[in-house]
């Protein structure tokens, strides 16, 4: 083997570094990971393999030495969605490891250490967040995420909609004051259901359900994070003086007074134990609602752990043993090109029934074309399955070695597999689309299934309904909808004159349903559901909407070229004014309600506002407020900004644009004279 110099060590160093902190970006800050953990661990490992053999190069803004942060570097002085908030204790995070030899070493580093017998406490490692809860008098006081360790970010609003965290705790042996630590997670059922949801809006989906919590967990409408389905589990108490001689004994005293905790601990008596329960769950874990990457091991008795102490970054006295990622193998039956809403062909291979992360996985995802001639695909193949980013998990490989001979190359279609229309691919695009979107049944009866939806306009019809309205003729375009008559209806497969009568009356009420949701519901590719409601709170009606501009539309907040791309894109097809003039006349609102957003004044007579840094009230409350007053919030700034509202921790290249533009900058107290006038 070759040796290793310095000079080629330092080298290697300041490329992990880089490489390492670039994916702690993407990981904690943008919850957007490129790699999986097991591939990030062994750059990890190989980084502290180099420092751990040349010790001189270690520094401490070394990946190796801190705690990944999920706070944005660039926030130090700038933006910031969250007040930052400075932990009473550091809060580390964990070593691992994904060899069993070295949990052997971590019990005999700890038998060198102390002279008195031990136990371990076995917890499932729950993927998720972590967050920190302090409760004073038995009440909840604070929630702070992990942030680098020694300062989080206050997500109290959003923590309080999460209903497993009670807010009062119960006993009469409640301490005056301490902070639980644990993880906010996404169970399966809601992440494919979040997952589902985006899919069908055009938005990326999460690659996993611990970025869709992590992502959950900072959104800015607490309302918004409700809806999402999070769940807490709580594993560490820490704080002055408690009265426990265990972690078990503090974790059964957390139950007691109603906080969430695992019930899938164990008590080991032996480091042989621990790894029996390792065995166990690396099988188990497979049938969970909810995702788990490892095991953690820590020492039970408190005196031992505070004898054992710490390093920089992690307890001395705690480890995790990380499962690879979970994968199965199973053969390929055939593929299904399927026609979404948009017209996008995507094509999803049958495969032998097998369980993977909580389900029984009979579909997986192939994306598009350059996927299956990247992976050399053939029908007959054994296939790896993970249960990915998709609400249909995903092929991430091919067991070449067990390809039988019979094994054949599966075309992909040129034609649309439903309408016959050929099939185009925008240079830019992966995918590949069916034009025909005026008059292929797919895309005709998705848009109507769409359009229908709960968060749409909730109206009492499913799939099989709008098939069958469909298939006798009664709908073609959005509007054939209200032109409907009980006697249509009563024509359809068991429909009596109630079923007639009740859909008739959803249909009635769909004509109250606010602009946002009517504009959702229309089904403009990449236009989700929180787009749909930022472009009403700043258009006002569809009208304004209609004559925007690419510039007008990306001063909307989270509004990006490739959605004010697809906006202008819509409003120049005839069909769709043609569309929306007629769902008007049937008394559909295409415009904001004023009162219902709770219209104040027109003090900022349609002024153009961008806000930066930390207020006395939440940026929510601030963007409510300008728009109440008659203002229009933006996200960034240009020659149309008429003021930069700068709270606390302003945004220093904000200011400097502001001042190069001309741009008037206000502080809060100055905002709040300027809409009492």
């Amino acid at each position: 083997m070759e040796k290793v110099t310095r000079t080629h060590a330092r080298e290697r160093i300041s490329e992990l570094k880089k490489e390492l902190n670039f994916h702690n970006h993407n990981y904690y800050v943008l919850n957007a990971p490129v790699i999986s953990d097991f591939e990030y661990d062994i750059l990890m490992q190989e980084l502290q393999g180099l420092e751990k053999k040349f010790p001189e190069l270690i520094t401490p803004d070394s990946p190796s030495q801190k705690v990944g942060s999920d706070l944005d570097a660039s926030s130090a002085g700038a933006d910031t969605e969250f007040a930052q908030v400075a932990h009473k204790y550091p809060m580390l995070s964990l070593g691992n490891t994904y060899n069993r030899g070295e949990l052997i070493d971590f019990n005999q580093r700890i038998a060198k250490t102390v002279s008195q017998p031990y136990t371990f406490s076995c917890e499932l490692k729950f993927d998720g967040t972590a967050i920190c809860l302090t409760y004073i008098d038995g009440k909840l006081s604070r929630a702070l995420t992990r942030g680098d360790g020694t300062k989080g970010d206050d997500v109290t609003r959003n923590v309080l909609k999460i209903k497993t965290i009670p807010t009062i705790l119960h006993g009469s042996d409640i301490p005056e004051e301490f902070e639980i630590r644990g993880e906010i997670f996404m169970p399966y059922k809601d992440f494919d259901r979040l997952n589902a949801e985006r899919l069908e809006d055009e938005e990326a989906p999460f690659a996993n359900p611990r970025n869709a919590a992590s992502g959950s967990l900072k959104l800015l409408n607490p309302s918004l994070m409700a809806e999402r389905g999070l769940d807490c589990v709580l594993y560490h108490i820490i704080g002055d003086n408690l009265p426990f001689k265990t972690h078990i004994e503090a974790i059964e005293a957390a139950c007691r007074w109603g906080l969430p905790v695992s019930e899938y601990s164990k008590k080991a008596y032996s480091i042989e134990e621990a790894l029996e329960y390792i065995d166990v769950w690396d099988e188990k874990r497979k049938f969970l609602p909810f995702a788990t990457d490892g095991i953690v091991i820590k020492v039970n008795e408190l005196d031992l752990q505070k004898q054992l102490g710490f390093t920089s970054k992690s307890p001395r006295w705690a480890t995790a043993f990380k499962f690879k990622p979970e994968q199965a193998l199973t053969p390929l039956l055939s593929i299904d090109y399927q026609v979404g809403r948009t017209g996008a062909i995507t094509p999803v291979a049958n495969l032998e029934p097998v369980q993977l992360s909580g389900t029984v996985v009979k579909r997986a995802s192939l994306h598009n074309k350059d996927q299956m001639d990247m992976l050399d695909i053939h029908i007959g193949d054994y296939v790896y399955v993970e249960k990915g980013g998709e609400i249909i998990p995903k092929i991430t490989a091919v067991e070449v070695s067990k390809r039988p001979q019979s094994a054949t190359i599966p075309a992909f279609p040129v034609i649309c597999p439903d309408c016959g229309t050929p099939l185009v691919r925008d240079e830019d695009q992966a995918k590949h689309y069916c034009p025909n979107y005026e008059h292929c049944p797919t895309q005709i009866k998705s848009k109507f299934i769409h359009f229908v939806s709960r968060k749409a306009m909730d109206i009492l019809a499913g799939e099989a309904t709008i098939n069958m309205l469909y298939n006798k003729g009664y709908i073609k375009d959005l509007p054939d909808l209200y032109k409907l008559t009980g006697e249509q209806l009563l024509t359809l497969d068991g429909w009596k004159r109630k079923s007639a009568d009740n859909f008739l009356a959803s249909i009635e009420r769909s004509k109250s349903v606010p602009f946002e949701r009517v504009l959702f519901a229309l089904g403009i590719r990449y236009i989700g559901e929180t787009t749909a409601k930022m472009l009403s709170l700043h258009f006002k009606n569809i009208d304004n909407l209609r004559v925007a501009t690419k510039e007008d539309l990306l001063q909307v907040d989270e509004i990006g070229e490739t959605m004010a791309d697809s906006m202008a894109e819509y409003f120049k097809d005839a069909a769709h004014i043609d569309t929306i003039e007629q769902l008007r006349n049937f008394g559909l609102h295409f415009e904001i309600n004023e009162s219902a957003i709770g219209k104040l004044s027109d003090n900022l007579g349609g002024a153009v506002i961008v806000i930066t840094g930390v207020f006395s009230v939440s940026r929510e409350e601030m963007k409510h407020l300008i728009d109440a007053h008659g203002g229009k919030n933006a996200g960034s700034i240009s020659g149309n900004t008429t003021y930069l509202i700068a709270g606390d921790k302003s945004g220093p290249e904000k200011i400097k644009k502001a001042e190069k533009l001309g741009t008037t900058v206000l502080t809060e107290q100055q905002f709040y004279e300027l809409i009492k006038k």
